[in-house]
């Protein structure tokens, strides 16, 4: 059972009882029976708990830890020092706002304590960079601009959300290949984070797979890995943060969105894209090769058969409709490779007549 849920039974039955009691209570104002002002309330009391009860407890939670998981820890520990200043100086001030007459007394000294609490909360959530300096610490999150380069020559590259919800850089970074440091903003994370608590299905799974993936780079000690603080505030989406971001520190960026692949590369900013290097380690054949293929789907044109390589490429077998669900020998006539991948085209091996298929084990 979802949270949801188990929040809305629950506030169902405290609102019906709620409004049971406080139906029996404005009976006679109302000149009801007391059992039927009592039932009215109460059905409106569970309708309300129904509906509203996740809005007023689940959702501002999660609102709550999403942001949390957010922040870095300094991050997070700057802005409870915030509330807690902020609460101090509330208190401080209750007593003087105490005096003032009648429910002015009363009201000033909680809202003067809320007030400067968020205040102070935001203000140090802003200036946690400046606040560390003060108290002798150099933060690792803030505005201030990462150590992109480090102290040797090895070069950084950025990660976007695609290619860690893809997975594939987990195996690449594992063979040794990665000339680099693997970095994740935390406004990656941020959004990995939004994803994985979408509504829809497919969105939570696929961000969910993100952060599994980013707990593996961050676990394997062999692969040199880091998750960076800075953000770039005057822009608002990711991918936009992440281009400003490159282009700032003059970083490379390791995608497979193909839109975000043009933007960046349009920007002057150097693009490395996993399915670019999947196409460029692919088998390669060239015309008049031979290999075994088996036939699994029709072709979009007339006799025409489909099969797969095993590192997924496609290939269009003309007058291989017969030999569907069959393994046979074709010989290819031409290949064509493009950003978005390879397609080889073929044909049966001996044209001049049809023969059974041929079954490789």
């Amino acid at each position: 059972m979802s949270l949801d849920f188990i929040s809305r039974m629950l506030g169902m039955v405290v609102f019906a009882i709620v409004g049971a009691r406080f139906g029996l209570s404005a009976s006679g104002a109302l000149s009801l029976p007391d059992v039927g002002a009592s039932f009215i309330f109460g059905l409106v009391g569970t309708l309300f708990g129904l509906i509203m009860t996740p809005w007023l407890t689940v959702r501002p939670v999660l609102l709550v830890l999403r942001a949390v998981n957010a922040m870095s820890i300094e991050k997070l520990l700057i802005t409870l020092l915030g509330l807690a200043v902020g609460l101090t100086l509330g208190l401080l001030a209750a007593y003087p706002l105490s005096l003032l007459p009648t429910e002015l007394g009363t009201l000033a000294p909680p809202i003067t304590s809320l007030v400067l609490a968020y205040l102070l909360m935001s203000i140090f959530n802003r200036r946690a960079v400046e606040i560390w300096g003060v108290l002798g610490r150099r933060p690792i999150a803030g505005k201030a601009r990462p150590d992109l380069t480090g102290s040797s020559a090895e070069r950084q590259l950025l990660l976007d959300t695609s290619v860690l919800i893809d997975g594939r850089i987990v195996d690449i970074a594992k063979t040794g290949f990665i000339g680099g440091t693997l970095v994740v903003p935390r406004f990656v994370i941020a959004e990995l984070h939004r994803v994985a608590d979408s509504s829809d299905t497919q969105r939570r799974a696929r961000g969910k797979r993100g952060l599994i993936k980013l707990n593996e780079l961050q676990r394997d000690g062999t692969m040199p890995f880091k998750i960076i603080e800075e953000d770039v505030e005057e822009e608002r989406e990711v991918d936009d943060k992440l281009i400003a971001l490159a282009m700032r520190v003059g970083a490379p960026i390791i995608t497979i969105d193909f839109p975000m692949n043009k933007v960046a590369t349009a920007q002057g900013v150097t693009v490395l894209n996993i399915n670019a290097l999947a196409n460029a380690v692919r088998s390669l054949y060239i015309p008049g090769e031979t290999f075994a293929l088996r036939i699994i789907q029709e072709g979009k044109e007339n006799n025409q058969g489909i099969g797969y390589l095993e590192d997924g490429t496609m290939v269009i077998v003309e007058n291989g409709k017969p030999f569907m669900d069959r393994t046979i020998y074709v010989e290819v006539t031409k290949a064509i490779t493009k950003e978005t991948g390879r397609i080889i085209f073929a044909v049966p091996e001996d044209r001049s007549r049809p023969r059974p298929a041929v079954t490789v084990e």
